[in-house]
């Protein structure tokens, strides 16, 4: 079955440049049974074996995705500025009682400014991505950042503050979009859970040094123990500059654009030579030649009106609902949870000690969804999560009505709220990332990430308008009772995630476009046998009036 490419492959020693009038032909018998035997030892390659072929992969996908440390960084800090001595003082309203306050209605502009830019920032990631490729979109949004942590620094009103955050949000729309598409795209089916859920990691470790360093600076009574807080930024663009000057592009984006030759070289670049006898570069582009001519016969666009079109609508909704949950299943009152943590009642010291806690504990959660889902898969543990959180907020709003003075109250809604990070950060959190990216069609993936990502925007914007009036004593003062709020959005996400969210676990993108072309059910998803490069699930016969995507091996030679 190899006779024909031996030649081309890493441990015969030839050139990258050998493969290419391998992998440049038009799709033929020879491409389909290359493509065919990649995607079988995709199937076959454990974790070990992925670790030792791409460890390259991994330390680019890395690089990419340490963009994600600056958004939960800063996005925090947002958070818990609204609690800190010296933010309020500069920015807010001296209140009857003698403290200083930043209304509400400034807290929902400022978060939601960022919100907004992101939205704008999400739509140009989507469009550049695809035109320019990942790198060139990359670099353009870390050059900007630069100068607009600037205006962060320097704002000397509130005003200017809100447009820093605006401008900010441009950035950190095209990190949320690239560093998860990159994931998905430079690693194998082993590593696909590991990389994109690293994402997530990224971003609480920026809650983690971001609620360290505004610690630190409680003390602090000037302008510089907030100011101290924004300049930290600049740390992290350079070397990622650095880093993604010198990275590969997605083979996968190179293939999408023709340019077969690159990406066989830049496979070359993510993988490591002589790792595995069976690993094959000419058979790994065959594979996404084949994946991209399937996804072609069925949606032939690129654009973000082909996303709402027939079966990638659906993928479109799992997507958008599943990234919605995050936002929706009272994380809310994470990103506020310093600021929760005074209005339940806690001192000011402790409540940024309990936030330093949360965060940690969500790092540890992270890296705990890497065994889990390797064991439980994507659909289990997020519908497990909600589950869990949604009890975990009943007890929260059950204890917030006992009486103010119940000390013991307080610091029991404190350690419900530590709880519920860690089982957000053991399933909603990062398993949303690895769904986004696994369940797009890959000529579709950017732009179905930006949808998905948007929608989540307009989510927190939601949340960036209402929480402040929930637990604003200047306003509706629901304080923790908060917490019955989001339970009842949170049951509603349950029955959808049981009725709509499919397994995606070890499922290679092929077999993926096979199963939503053939309408299988959420539930059954997992189950089916499927083939491929026979464009029909072995068992269960079509469904009337479903369109097969590939009827035979003839059609994909045709």
């Amino acid at each position: 079955m190899h006779s024909k490419v031996e030649d081309y492959s890493h441990e015969a020693g030839a050139e990258p440049a050998a493969l290419r009038p391998v992998v440049t032909q038009n799709l033929n018998e020879h491409l389909v049974v290359e493509a065919k035997d990649a995607t079988a030892f995709e199937h076959q390659m454990t974790p070990a074996q992925a670790f030792k072929i791409y460890p390259k992969a991994i330390a680019w996908s890395i690089i990419f995705s340490t963009a994600i440390i600056m958004e939960g960084y800063d996005t925090i800090l947002l958070g818990s500025f609204y609690a800190f001595p010296a933010f309020v003082k500069k920015f807010g309203t001296l209140q009857p009682d003698g403290t200083y306050a930043v209304s509400a209605p400034w807290q929902a502009g400022l978060s939601n400014g960022a919100q907004v830019g992101e939205i704008i920032g999400l739509f140009y990631a989507g469009y550049a991505s695809e035109r320019f490729g990942y790198r060139k979109t990359m670099l353009s949004a870390l050059v900007a950042i630069i100068a607009f942590i600037f205006i962060q620094f320097f704002a000397p009103n509130i005003q200017t503050l809100q447009a820093a955050y605006v401008l900010c949000g441009l950035g950190w729309g095209v990190f949320q979009t690239i560093t998860t598409a990159y994931a998905a795209e430079v690693c194998p089916i082993a590593l696909r859970g590991y990389l994109t859920t690293y994402v997530n990691l990224c971003w609480v470790i920026g809650q983690i040094i971001a609620s360290g360093i505004l610690r630190g600076m409680l003390n602090v009574k000037s302008e510089w123990a907030y100011r101290i807080c924004y300049a930290i930024q600049w740390v992290w663009p350079i070397p990622i500059i650095i880093g993604v000057i010198f990275a590969p592009e997605s083979p996968w984006w190179l293939v999408r654009c023709g340019r077969t030759e690159e990406a066989a070289h830049a496979i070359d670049r993510l993988t490591t030579k002589g790792a595995n006898v069976n690993f094959n570069t000419e058979q790994k582009v065959a594979m996404m030649i084949h994946t991209n001519e399937m996804e072609k016969k069925v949606s032939a666009g690129t654009t973000y009106f082909d996303c709402l079109k027939h079966t990638d609508l659906r993928r479109t909704e799992i997507g958008s609902v599943v990234w919605l949950a995050q936002a929706f299943c009272g994380s809310a009152l994470m990103g506020y949870s310093t600021y929760f943590y005074e209005q339940a009642g806690l001192p000011t010291t402790e409540s940024f000690n309990f936030t330093i806690i949360q965060f940690c504990l969500g790092a540890f959660g992270t890296m705990f969804s890497w065994f889990a889902m390797t064991f439980f898969g994507r659909r289990t543990l997020y519908l497990t999560g909600l589950c869990v959180m949604f009890i975990l907020l009943i007890i929260v709003g059950i204890i917030s009505v006992t009486p103010a003075a119940n000390a013991g109250g307080q610091w029991g809604i404190g350690s419900m709220l530590l709880v519920f990070t860690l089982v957000y950060d053991c399933t909603v959190g990062p398993v949303c990332y690895c769904l986004v990216a696994e369940i797009p069609a890959t000529r579709l993936r950017s732009k179905s990430i930006v949808i998905a990502r948007n929608v989540y925007n307009v989510g927190c914007i939601v949340n960036n308008i209402i929480t402040p009036y929930m637990l604003n004593p200047t306003a509706w003062n629901w304080k923790a009772k908060t917490a019955f709020f989001w339970a009842g959005i949170n049951s509603l996400l349950i029955v959808w995630t049981y009725l709509r969210l499919p397994e995606t676990k070890g499922l290679a993108y092929s077999e993926l476009d096979i199963l939503f072309e053939r309408k299988i059910s959420a539930r059954n998803f997992r189950s089916t046998p499927v083939d491929p490069f026979n464009g029909i699930t072995s068992e269960l016969e079509t469904p009337k009036g479903s369109a097969m995507m590939v009827e035979n091996v003839e059609d994909i030679k045709a």
